[in-house]
């Protein structure tokens, strides 16, 4: 897998400076086009994000957008085999933030909301991309989400809940997914929730039956089930 919330981040426009400033260093007669500027969906859909505008992609840049987040997916993982961990995870946020606003371009609005996968379901719909671009979009959105993962993993303080939201993620769109599924398990695992914990690792073995890494956690969830059974069981009497 690959291995990336937490926050998402996109593609921040090359202006640079405070917006104020810039409203000010406008001619006297720039008022007007400022003040529609303003009331253009496309301008009101901009996020902020970190003191930077994020922008939309407009409706004649799909294929801007697609190479923009295969390009910060590709810088993410070579963060990551640098072992630059928090600077792969931004590059993987600012991916899938470009898709899912070339998501709400091509789709509904408020597509992220309706599925635990964003993009998936809505860009099938568009027939601006070809199916070349469809397929490396999917792709790149799947190996975002079990890349953060894995960035996570790596972190002094490893937030499972969000290691396993991720993997979750990808596992609703591929479900026989052997690194989602492990890191699933593991999540689960030191989440204290065993027995789905024991379920995942299972089905992570089933893909890779020699990954020891796998055989190890299952050791180990087996041992907490005996046991908090032998506990409960003490406690019985």
């Amino acid at each position: 897998m690959s291995v990336i919330q937490a926050g998402h981040e996109g593609r921040v426009d090359g202006g640079g400076g405070s917006p104020r400033l810039q409203q000010r260093a406008q001619p006297p007669h720039s008022s007007s086009s400022g003040s529609s500027r303003s009331k253009d969906p496309r301008y009101q859909q901009q996020r902020h994000y970190g003191g930077s505008m994020l922008k939309q992609p407009s409706q004649n840049e799909p294929a801007d957008a697609v190479r923009r987040a295969l390009d910060f997916k590709s810088q993410g993982t070579q963060c990551y085999k640098d072992k630059k961990y928090r600077e792969a995870i931004g590059k993987y946020h600012r991916a899938l933030l470009e898709i899912k606003g070339l998501c709400r371009v091509l789709g509904e609005p408020d597509a992220s909301s309706k599925t635990p996968s964003p993009l998936l379901p809505t860009i099938s719909k568009s027939t601006t991309l070809t199916d070349e671009q469809k397929g490396a979009m999917e792709n790149a959105e799947l190996e975002c989400y079990n890349s953060l993962a894995a960035c996570l993993l790596q972190m002094e303080l490893v937030n499972y809940e969000r290691v396993k939201e991720y993997c979750l993620k990808v596992l609703h769109k591929e479900g026989k997914n052997f690194k989602a599924l492990y890191r699933s398990g593991v999540a689960y695992y030191h989440l204290g929730d065993f027995q789905k914990a024991l379920y995942y690792l299972k089905e992570s073995h089933k893909q890779e039956p020699s990954d020891t890494n796998v055989i190890r956690y299952i050791q180990l969830t087996e041992m907490k089930i005996l046991r908090n059974a032998q506990r409960e069981k003490k406690e019985a009497t």
